[in-house]
């Protein structure tokens, strides 16, 4: 029973009931002064109080996502690296032990109800893997929709564009299926010529869950920044018929992940060649999601901040897209690094940046997906097609 389903909260809830119904009949019985009477009215209260924990603790972790799987919960961020078969769509590639990616029942793919319905060939295929990176030493659950094209024997040398999608925090990875409907706005767009056919990667920022990482590499703590910008493309590189090329990856998110997917732009133009980020922030927060980041680093904490890498370091060759509302808390902010960033792409040709910004809306999935086609059409037209192709067999 997956760590996040409703069944798992209703089958505890209803355990709880048990033991407050109990507690009730039993108390009288339990009433005297005997040390075993008092130790019975400790222990069911003990229980009872316990479960009713367990019910809130169950259910604000299925609604935000703090931990996605009991992989998550049991197995301490950084430990031995779980390695298997490459998993669904995989192309032939290094031996099974070798594998990076492995197909996965963790992330609750089975709670979603209207993904697109038919064979890969016509819709395309969505599956749930894990992902475990060399270099970071992280391992962690996602999902990715490989387009119909990807089975079309007409396209088996072709390499495929990818799209990574970044939940915000503390989000699972499902709520860019269930919430913001990833896939399916994806499909949608593909099968109407809106967008070409891309591999769709559906992934949280919060890779060593609980704590809020912001995508970047903690000092002598979780590589975030590594996992996202060299394991995490490698892995899928190792696995799927994906293309090697920087101008052929691009990186969505939405809040925080939103601002994460700024930062690899501007950070690993060599990974990710375009960005599309809702709502983002635009410097690392320090507060109680994240802690002290950067170890008391003033030069660290610099190093990640958007505004000041645009005007005082190299500007990378990206292509950037800001989508917010003009109802938004940080609209003012947006404005402010929209026109940074614009006077830097002026003077900087290899650096693009668009907006899109909505008369109204807060910071919610239904102003996201509202946003998320043209986002989405955006980075179509942005990223390269692939360059590359797969070897002739022989």
């Amino acid at each position: 029973m997956e760590l996040t389903s409703s069944a798992l909260v209703y089958l505890v809830a209803g355990l709880t009931l048990l033991a407050l119904t109990a507690t009730v009949l039993l108390w009288p019985r339990l009433a005297g002064r005997h040390p075993l009477q008092i130790l019975g009215r400790i222990g069911l209260l003990t229980v009872s109080q316990l479960l009713a924990l367990a019910v809130c603790a169950l259910t604000l972790n299925a609604a935000y996502g703090f931990y996605s799987s009991w992989h998550d919960l049991l197995q301490p961020t950084g430990g031995q690296l779980a390695l298997g078969p490459a998993g669904p769509g995989a192309r032939s590639g290094p031996p099974v032990g070798d594998a990076l990616v492995r197909p996965t029942t963790e992330g609750g793919l089975d709670q979603v109800t209207d993904l697109p319905q038919g064979k890969p060939e016509e819709v395309g295929q969505i599956s749930s893997i894990r992902v475990n990176g060399k270099e970071s030493g992280l391992s962690d659950q996602m999902f990715i929709y490989l387009p119909p094209e990807y089975f079309n024997p007409k396209y088996a040398r072709e390499r495929f564009p990818v799209l990574l999608t970044l939940a915000g925090y503390p989000g699972p990875a499902l709520h860019l299926l269930s919430e913001l409907h990833t896939p399916q706005t994806a499909w949608d767009l593909q099968r109407t010529g809106r967008m070409a056919p891309t591999v769709v990667v559906m992934a949280r920022p919060t890779v060593a869950a609980p704590r809020n990482t912001e995508c970047v590499d903690v000092p002598g703590g979780p590589a975030t920044e590594t996992w996202f910008a060299k394991d995490l493309p490698n892995a899928l590189r190792s696995a799927y018929r994906v293309s090697r090329s920087p101008a052929s990856w691009g990186v969505l998110g939405y809040s925080t992940g939103g601002s994460c997917a700024l930062r690899l732009a501007l950070r690993d133009p060599g990974s990710y060649g375009s960005a599309a980020a809702l709502h983002a922030d635009y410097q690392v927060p320090e507060d109680w999601s994240t802690g002290d980041l950067f170890g008391g680093s003033r030069q660290l904490a610099q190093g990640y901040d958007l505004a000041w890498r645009l005007q005082n370091l190299p500007v990378p060759k990206s292509h950037l897209l800001l989508v917010s509302t003009r109802t938004e808390e940080d609209y003012a902010a947006t404005q402010q690094f929209l026109a940074t960033a614009s006077s830097t792409a002026q003077a900087h040709p290899d650096l693009t940046v668009d907006s899109l910004f909505l008369p109204d809306g807060g910071h919610s999935f239904d102003t996201w997906r509202r946003e998320l086609p043209a986002s989405l059409e955006w980075l179509s037209d942005h990223l390269s097609p692939a360059p590359d192709r797969e070897p002739r067999a022989g």
